[in-house]
């Protein structure tokens, strides 16, 4: 919470209990700062992240991946959580998140992922492919509160069609600038050096 100063604005994505974690603790510090958080179909997890910093007193945006490029001009910097570091400094985490990162590369906006040391992994990824899970195809069918919406209801029938409802994303290093741990900032880089020392 000590990287979050006056007046900033925070992008963050989906839901993460670390950096809800961080942002409550920036604002019990009295840090006045704003965050917007971007969500995404199907799980609209920052429903749930936008909620609970409304509860807390923090001030906050809620938009769509959609508009991530129209919004980043007005960021300070972005906070991703994480579902695991590796070993080789890709982070893994929710769907979405690499869309977010590669965006506030592209306007030179610090990317930090808060991410506990018992998530860093001796694993090697390259990519959200080789290693991942997926949902279910049917939550992409499906257009909630839009029952008119049937053009991909009878999806399964369609022989040439497949829905691909993937779970991670794989974020490489160069996309992220730091590590917020419990035993401070790090490079990506660095995830091996932590393992190393944890099983030494």
């Amino acid at each position: 919470s000590s990287k979050i100063r006056e007046g900033d604005v925070i992008l963050t994505y989906a839901f993460s209990s670390s950096i809800l974690k961080t942002f409550k603790a920036a604002h019990e510090r009295g840090s006045r700062f704003r965050v917007i958080v971007v969500d995404s179909r199907p799980h609209f997890e920052g429903r749930k992240m936008v909620s609970k910093l409304a509860d807390i007193g923090i001030s906050c945006t809620y938009a769509y991946i959609t508009s991530l490029s129209y919004i980043m001009p007005q960021v300070t910097s972005v906070f991703i959580g994480a579902a695991s570091a590796l070993a080789n400094g890709t982070v893994v985490s929710r769907v979405g998140a690499a869309a977010v990162a590669v965006t506030a590369k592209a306007f030179n906006i610090p990317v930090v992922v808060c991410c506990e040391t018992y998530k860093f992994s001796h694993r090697v990824q390259l990519d959200a492919i080789t290693h991942n899970e997926l949902g279910d195809p049917d939550a992409l069918a499906e257009v909630k509160g839009r029952p008119e919406i049937t053009c991909l209801q009878n999806w399964n029938d369609l022989p040439n069609l497949r829905l691909l409802n993937l779970r991670y994303d794989a974020l490489a290093e160069k996309f992220i600038t730091m590590i917020a741990t419990e035993v401070g900032m790090i490079p990506p880089s660095s995830v091996p050096v932590i393992l190393r020392e944890y099983n030494a």
